[in-house]
């Protein structure tokens, strides 16, 4: 099935951009688009995003100061 629609330029423009730098044509990014959103496909999502995030305050530029206050002498 072929449907036309109109767009903004920029809109376009941007479509263009991210379809070579997906290397994908428009066509297919804007099939993945409606199909994600109209479609019932959820967004793929980074799952592991923010695992081992340990809420501390010391940082690894920290490491010498660590070091010095003897963390990891047992």
């Amino acid at each position: 099935m072929s449907v036309t629609v109109e767009l903004p330029e920029e809109l376009l423009a941007a479509l263009r951009a991210e379809a070579e730098r997906r290397g994908v044509t428009v066509e297919a990014l804007i099939t993945e688009a409606v199909s994600e959103h109209v479609g019932g496909q959820p967004r793929r999502r980074f799952a592991l995003a923010g695992i081992g995030e340990s809420g501390g305050t010391r940082f690894a530029r920290d490491a010498d100061e660590l070091l010095a206050e003897g963390f990891g002498r047992d």
